[in-house]
Parts: C-alpha cells; structure tokens; sequence
C-alpha cells in the first residue's frame, strides 16, 4: 500500500497597496501540472476580492486577466515576490 502525501501551501502577507496595509490570502491550487495560486483580499467597503496568479511561459507569476483594482495590479511584482520566498521556503 502506498500513501502519497500532498504538501498544501497557504499564507497571509500584509502589503502595502493603494495607499494602505492590507492582507493579502494566498493559497496553492494544482490543476494538472500548472501551478496557480488564488488569491484574496478586501477593499474598502468589506468586499472580498478573489483573483488567480499562475506563472506564465517566461516564470513569472501573472494575475490571470480579469477586471480589478488598479491598487491590486500595480503590486503584482509585490505579489509575486511574495509568492516565490514562500515557495523558496517549502523546497
């Protein structure tokens, strides 16, 4: 009998975005060989916003094209730097 165990990735990072900290919910997906992570946060109202990350052909990790704040597309190399020193830190 052989027991195949999956490590799950999830973390919260605080990052300054649009003029203020906010808590940044990250948490690894699979989806057939592709890595992606969600991610969510809240705006200013309370609202929960959730988006997708995954790394594209060149190894940087991209938000999946969709509608979103201008403050979370801005900080999408924060995001992704984030993303990889917690990667760097479960190899």
């Amino acid at each position: 009998m052989q027991i195949h165990f999956t490590k799950v990735v999830h973390f919260t990072r605080l990052i300054k975005a649009g003029g203020r900290l906010r808590e940044f919910n990250f948490r690894k997906l699979r989806q057939m060989e592709e890595d992606i992570f969600s991610v969510d946060t809240v705006d200013d109202r309370g609202n929960r916003i959730l988006f997708y990350m995954h790394k594209s052909n060149n190894a940087h990790w991209t938000i999946n094209q969709q509608v979103l704040p201008t403050w979370i597309t801005e900080n999408e190399a924060k995001l992704a730097e984030q993303i990889e020193d917690e990667l760097q830190q479960h190899q």
